[in-house]
């Protein structure tokens, strides 16, 4: 299954990898490909002293927190999106964040799942009709479904 990580499901991994998010992220067994656009990287840098000092980890810290959890993820640059894809997008989340829009426009792309923590882009989303993308709770009751099943 090919997921698309919003940026706030990565801030929380950074600021404590010993949580749901850290447990999906890291588990080799749930059989998920992990994607980002490379726009992630941009705002954990322009995050980077705000995510210092919330988590209280040292710069060295932080930096190994990063490494372990972008190795996780598969970045693809937006520069190969269509432009019919990017109009798409920007027409889902033009009312609701326009930050969000590269990671609609990747969703869209690679035909996956976006999976975020913002209520404000799930539910705005959800209400126009964009039914790939999910909560935490909800993609670990898919996953607990889904090996159920096996």
């Amino acid at each position: 299954m090919k997921i698309v990580v919003d940026t706030n499901i990565i801030f929380s991994t950074l600021l404590n990898s010993n949580t749901t998010f850290g447990d999906i992220l890291f588990n080799p067994d749930m059989n998920l490909e992990f994607y980002s656009c490379n726009y992630m990287r941009y705002e954990i840098q322009k995050h980077w002293e705000k995510l210092k000092k919330i988590s209280k980890l040292s710069n060295e810290q932080l930096e190994v927190s990063r490494t372990m959890v972008l190795s996780r993820l598969k970045f693809i640059n937006e520069e190969i999106i269509p432009s019919k894809t990017w109009l798409s997008a920007e027409k889902l989340t033009k009312a609701i964040d326009a930050d969000d829009i590269d990671f609609v426009a990747l969703t869209k792309f690679l035909r996956a799942t976006l999976w975020t923590g913002d209520k404000l882009l799930y539910n705005g989303l959800r209400k126009a009709g964009f039914k790939k993308i999910v909560n935490t709770a909800e993609l670990l009751a898919l996953l607990t479904n889904r090996e159920r099943i096996k």
